[in-house]
């Protein structure tokens, strides 16, 4: 397996999570920052995208200046906090009209559903410029957008069919996402839910818990349409079934 980048550590982070803090300049107060709790869903490049109120302050303060940076912490849960990885993204957050990222976003957090419609809430994304990655000391680096975000054009195709892909998972092979969660991740509970595709991976959530089953970490390529798509489906359920859940907590928890 080629050696992960900065550019793929951050990346694999930013699509793994689901919330961020949003920094923006607080409009009126001569650029003081402003701080506030965001939850976050991705286009398939790895672009983060935000459903805001128009009553909100952080809006306010995006529609006076569009600069922003999101941080997005990868650290919960460890004993020393300062040893894991978070990322800081910058770049411009505008609105954007686009149904599919709208859906994809609601798929993420179907919460959002409820006040998707009100008049005063619409769909955001940061155009990335540059990122800031910690992943521990001295794991320190600077990343452009180039270096950052993947370059989804190419598979276009898969984004046209994910919402069927989503929906297909999700009706008719509940036990191929669950043997994913169980097997390959590592995680407890049933219920769980697919609630994206994209070409390094694919979205899980049960209740209010998401996690990521990135394909690079079963040595998949990335996928780009819906034929490619169903096929690396198909071969991590066969490695699901062939992997006890004991063997995959001690001797392959690099892959959790």
């Amino acid at each position: 397996m080629p050696r992960e980048t900065p550019g793929d550590t951050a990346r694999r982070l930013i699509r793994a999570s689901d919330r961020a803090v949003l920094a923006t300049a607080l409009n009126g107060a001569e650029g003081w920052p402003y701080a506030s709790l965001v939850m976050i869903a991705l286009d398939h490049a790895a672009q983060p995208l935000l459903l805001l109120s128009d009553l909100a302050d952080h809006t306010k303060n995006l529609q006076a200046d569009p600069r922003a940076s999101l941080l997005i912490d990868g650290t919960a849960g460890l004993d020393e906090p300062l040893t894991g990885a978070r990322v800081s993204l910058q770049g411009r957050i505008a609105p954007v009209e686009d149904d599919a990222l709208l859906a994809r976003y609601i798929a993420r957090h179907p919460p959002a559903s409820f006040y998707a419609g009100f008049t005063d809430f619409r769909l955001y994304r940061m155009d990335v410029t540059r990122a800031h990655l910690v992943a521990g000391f001295g794991r320190i680096h600077w990343i452009d957008s180039s270096a950052l975000l993947f370059d989804a054009t190419p598979h276009a195709a898969l984004a046209a069919a994910e919402a069927e892909i989503v929906a297909h998972m999700n009706a008719d092979h509940a036990d191929a996402l669950e043997l994913y969660a169980a097997r390959l991740l590592g995680l407890d509970g049933t219920g769980w839910r697919m609630t994206g595709i994209d070409p390094e991976g694919v979205d899980l959530r049960r209740t209010g818990t998401v996690a990521r089953l990135a394909f690079m970490d079963w040595d998949e390529a990335p996928v780009g349409d819906a034929g490619s798509a169903r096929a690396a489906l198909v071969r991590l359920v066969q490695r699901a079934r062939a992997t006890p859940r004991a063997t995959l907590l001690t001797d392959d928890s690099e892959h959790s």
